[in-house]
Formats: C-alpha cells, sequence, structure tokens
C-alpha cells in the first residue's frame, strides 16, 4: 500500500500576485488579441487561457503556425471587460466595475458574480457603454431577474437605448433586435399615465409589440396579475411604488387563499 506523502499548500498571495504581473504582459506571450472599437492590443498566453476556460479553448484549439500568430480580433467586447476576464482567469479574482460586467465568456463563477453585481448597482451599469453592447443572449437573464434596483420606466428607456445601438451597427429595425428580449419587460408596472406614453412612443418608434401593450392594459383593467401574466407583472427590487401595484398581486375570482 502506497504510503500518503505530504501535502504542502504555499501561500496564495505571492502566487497570485506572480501570475496578476503576467496580465496584458508581451513577456512570453504566445497569443496577442486586438479588443474593442479602439483596436487595444493586449497580450496573453495560450495554455492558460485555454486551460482555464472552454470559450478560449474553442477559439485557440488549432495549433499556432510558425512565425509570429494573427492577433485574435474582438472588435465586439469592451477592452476594459476584456482585461477584467483575464484577470479573473490569471488569479481567480478580480474587481468588478461597472465597466467591466458585460462579458463573462461563458465562465459560470464570474457570471453569478457578475449577476450580482448589477443586481445591486443597477442603474450605474445601465448608464454604460458595456450594457449598450452585450448581446440578446446576455441581456435576457437581467430582465428576468427580480432583483434588479431600478424601477421599470428606466429599464425600459435603457432597453430603448441598447436596441437603437444594435440597430445601427447591425443595420436592422429596432423593433427586430430588441424583439428576443423585450418581451421581458413589465409594462404592468407602469402607471395609465406612463403606459399612454409610451403606448405615443411606440407608434414613433416601434419597439414593443402591439399585442404585449394590450396585456398591460388588460392588467390594469382587471386590477390583477394573473398567473399566465404573473412575472410580468411582478415587482422588481428597484420597482418604484404605483398606487395601481396593490391589485397586480390580488388571486383570480374563484381561487382559494392558501396558509
Amino acid at each position: 500500500m502506497e504510503t500518503p506523502g505530504l501535502v504542502v499548500h504555499g501561500e496564495a498571495e505571492p502566487f497570485s500576485t506572480a501570475l496578476r504581473s503576467l496580465i496584458n504582459n508581451p513577456r512570453y506571450s504566445d497569443v496577442r488579441f486586438v479588443v474593442g472599437q479602439e483596436q487595444r492590443e493586449v497580450f496573453a498566453h495560450r495554455c492558460l487561457l485555454a486551460c482555464r476556460c472552454n470559450f478560449f479553448q474553442r477559439l485557440l484549439g488549432l495549433e499556432p503556425g510558425s512565425g509570429v500568430p494573427s492577433p485574435v480580433v474582438l472588435s465586439t467586447v469592451p477592452a476594459e471587460a476584456f482585461l477584467a476576464v483575464l484577470e479573473f482567469l490569471y488569479t481567480n479574482s478580480v474587481k468588478l466595475h461597472y465597466h467591466s460586467v458585460a462579458v463573462t465568456f461563458g465562465l459560470g463563477p464570474l457570471q453569478e458574480r457578475c449577476m450580482t453585481f448589477i443586481e445591486t448597482h443597477s442603474q450605474e451599469v445601465l448608464r454604460t457603454r458595456g450594457f449598450l453592447e452585450l448581446s440578446a443572449a446576455a441581456l435576457l437573464p437581467l430582465l428576468r431577474s427580480d432583483k434588479l434596483c431600478v424601477d421599470e420606466a428606466e429599464l425600459i428607456r435603457a432597453a430603448r437605448s441598447w436596441a437603437r445601438v444594435g440597430a445601427a451597427v447591425l443595420e436592422r429595425p429596432v423593433a427586430e433586435v430588441a424583439a428576443p428580449v423585450v418581451r421581458e419587460l413589465r409594462l404592468a408596472l407602469l402607471a395609465p399615465a406612463e403606459l399612454s406614453a409610451l403606448e405615443e412612443q411606440n407608434r414613433r418608434e416601434p419597439l414593443i409589440p402591439v399585442e404585449q401593450i394590450v396585456e398591460a392594459w388588460k392588467c390594469h383593467a382587471l386590477r390583477r396579475g394573473d398567473a399566465a401574466r404573473g412575472a410580468l407583472c411582478r415587482r422588481r427590487r428597484g420597482t418604484v411604488p404605483r398606487e395601481h401595484h396593490r391589485f397586480l398581486d390580488l388571486p383570480l375570482k374563484g381561487s382559494s387563499a392558501t396558509t
């Protein structure tokens, strides 16, 4: 029987500091990125990225050819966000800022922490360029969250700004760009005057399907949020109270309260 050996653990801080010194350091680097609209050059280390992140494993999976490899262009990724991801990959820790929470490259622990950060600092994050550059797939879980510290009226304005940017980049109509995410907006939380103003703006610049606005008006007319629309009538953490909100939690006629 093999005698178990002694496991020796070194100090974590010097190890983390040493790896942090390699972030965006051309020394020993074997992969180069050109990141963001400003085309910032970022240096990294292929083996570290590939072993830490499936995205980079797929991206860098091909054996590099002879000579200096061509840079990997990531023009839609903000440079500061990309560097924050590298810091997490190299050191397993990162200090999040408002501009650095939009990109996680499928890293589960980082995604969870970014979501918590965005939920806590929602208003600040919505005003960043990083928010406007989110993909629809990244925006969806945010709009589904009950924990966003922002009112629905502000969230709708942010979603419209996001869709406008996407429409300009993709050369597609605003409503088409917004279609994958706009259903998660909780229009029933708006007061009647706000909903009327939104409806008028929607006529001038289509963003939200007409039937979705009609559903919100039904919630006002019936003065309740039924089970089918429960999630879209549910208040978020940052929802500003409005007079009609007290009706949204009423049960359907004929349903009995449970204790």
